[in-house]
């Protein structure tokens, strides 16, 4: 008996973890964003800032999967701890799980998502020129985000809104500066499922 429970166990393990092969389980998706910071660096106000992302995802349950990309996130404070005219960029990676479900039924029409993970990233000071005067060293950090997918075929319209937090130290000469960048980032993406 014991052994039938376990081989049933271990065949619904192995149905559920199987690839959704008639859906086009990978996808690539692509991000643009507007960041609202929700604290200040010090105190001194970030202002807005816009963002780039890149993600390849693979679904291996109909309804969840995991994803992994590239991000870069730029702000651009009037004043700062480390002067004016000084840019503050977040990039790095990105990784996580995925939920996505049809709001009617089980396939098809328009999606509500959800996802949650983390972040490697490090956070760079750039003077006017462009040229790095500090960087943070890359780090742990988290992101959690909700929006819906809207479908045509293979490709989909996929809005919706993350909030992010990355805590670095950042040494500039004889001083460090602890920085935490916490934001909303509002997004519009498109996806594409191969």
């Amino acid at each position: 008996m014991t052994r039938i429970t376990f081989a049933g166990i271990a065949l619904a393990i192995t149905s559920l973890a199987a690839p959704v092969s008639a859906q086009q389980p990978w996808s690539f998706e692509l991000r643009v964003n507007g960041d609202v910071p929700t604290q200040d660096i010090g105190a001194d106000e970030l202002g807005t800032g816009l963002g780039f992302e890149g993600t390849l995802g693979y679904r291996f349950l109909p309804h969840l999967g995991a994803y992994a990309g590239w991000d870069w996130i730029h702000f651009n404070p009037e004043a700062s701890f480390a002067g004016a005219d000084m840019d503050f960029e977040e990039t790095g990676y990105v990784f996580g799980l995925r939920f996505e479900h049809p709001f009617r039924g089980e396939t098809g029409g328009p999606a509500w998502w959800v996802r949650a993970g983390g972040t490697v990233d490090h956070i760079e000071i750039e003077d006017q020129e462009g040229d790095i005067i500090a960087d943070s060293g890359h780090g742990l950090g988290w992101e959690a985000g909700a929006g819906v997918a809207i479908e045509a075929g293979r490709w989909s319209f996929t809005p919706g809104a993350r909030y992010r937090s990355l805590s670095r130290d950042i040494d500039m000469g004889s001083v460090t500066t602890p920085v935490d960048l916490r934001y909303v980032a509002f997004e519009l993406g498109f996806a594409r499922r191969f």
